[in-house]
């Protein structure tokens, strides 16, 4: 078994990134939330920081150190969700946008707990 040597090569820390880049992307100037910069630096920040997380957990020295960081990314995947509950109801998003955003920040939230 080979072990990534940067945080870079790490699959969970690349599909944040992508996460990150399809909620920046999904709530864009041409939507409805683009005057709601409360809810939208919101959703941006904590799409980011799943990812920041991850890199800062890799670079602490122990593998205690990196599972705490991992927890906070977890974390961060749930208040993604749960912004993009809401989205719909705002008239932000789309339903199925909503809903194809959630299920992959549900997706990564299981693979970063694993």
């Amino acid at each position: 078994m080979s072990f990534a040597s940067q945080f870079e090569e790490l699959e969970i820390w690349q599909a944040a990134q992508d996460l990150a880049v399809e909620v920046y992307s999904s709530l864009g100037v041409d939507t409805g939330a683009a005057k709601d910069f409360a809810f939208v630096n919101q959703i941006r920040s904590a799409a980011v920081s799943i990812s920041n997380n991850i890199a800062e957990g890799f670079e602490c020295a122990s593998s205690k150190e990196f599972q705490r960081f991992l927890t906070i990314s977890k974390r961060s995947c749930g208040e993604v969700r749960s912004m993009l509950w809401l989205a719909p109801r705002l008239k932000y998003l789309a339903t199925a946008d909503a809903a194809r955003l959630r299920d992959t920040a549900e997706i990564l939230s299981k693979r970063i707990a694993a």
